[in-house]
């Protein structure tokens, strides 16, 4: 093939109503020129990495009109919409894989480019953690404390499958899904550089394993403990088996 040809048109501008649109001729030229790249998988590094930073600013986007619907109770409003950033997040942990395609070497080769940079400096990502705490209050003041109640009596005491109870599901699977990418991330890293290697900015990378371990919501995780351990109390934490009375 015309390697060259192809290139041309892979980054034109374009004059068509969709390529106007879209403004796929800026969108196309986002990433380095074809001759600039350190390797061939470099494309690949850019366009999944711009592509995240696209999927985070519809999650963030979304999440403002989130917010505006917790406040004003509008219960379905919010489930519709937090499905959608579920959605979004799968993405984001399905379009990790494909830099699992890229060998160590090449990683290396395309490492030499990123300067000082690393993922926690992402702007997506960075303003997603700043919201999750002005969500959990707006669920907090219109679903718990207008209405009396607390994170137990929605889930146990008081439990009626409600639209309180479904919003709060819905805000535990964000909280498990964005924990679910952060693995995910450090999964790659261990395929490309390892976990006992120092970061670009000299820190071993084993202390991104803390923020996967971070949680937004610890109420909601918090209250499945409570639940167990108070299940415990009362029915036995070690009960004989269910076949104890069995005839041999």
């Amino acid at each position: 093939m015309d390697r060259a040809r192809y290139h041309e048109q892979m980054q034109a501008p374009g004059t068509l109503d969709y390529e106007l649109y879209l403004n796929t001729g800026s969108l196309l030229a986002c990433q380095k020129d074809f001759g600039d790249l350190a390797n061939h998988d470099e494309l690949q590094f850019q366009i999944v990495h711009q592509v995240e930073e696209l999927w985070m600013k519809l999650i963030a986007h979304t999440l403002l009109d989130i917010d505006d619907y917790l406040q004003a109770g509008e219960s379905h409003r919010v489930i519709t919409l937090m499905n959608r950033c579920h959605r979004l997040l799968r993405l984001m942990i399905d379009q990790l894989d494909l830099l699992e395609t890229m060998s160590p070497k090449e990683y290396q080769q395309i490492r030499l480019q990123l300067g000082n940079g690393s993922g926690q400096e992402s702007p997506g990502f960075r303003i997603l953690l700043k919201m999750m705490p002005e969500l959990w209050r707006s669920f907090e003041t219109r679903y718990l404390t207008a209405e009396g109640r607390t994170v137990r009596s929605i889930y146990d005491q008081d439990y009626r499958h409600d639209a309180a109870y479904a919003i709060a599901e819905a805000l535990i699977e964000f909280d498990e899904l964005f924990g679910k990418f952060r693995w995910h991330h450090i999964f790659l890293i261990h395929r490309s550089i390892g976990m006992g290697s120092a970061s670009l900015k000299g820190r071993s990378v084993d202390l991104l394993q803390a923020g996967a371990r971070h949680r937004f919501f610890p109420d909601l995780w918090d209250v499945r403990v409570a639940m167990t351990d108070d299940w415990g109390e009362h029915h036995g934490r070690v009960r004989d088996s269910i076949g104890h009375n069995e005839v041999a």
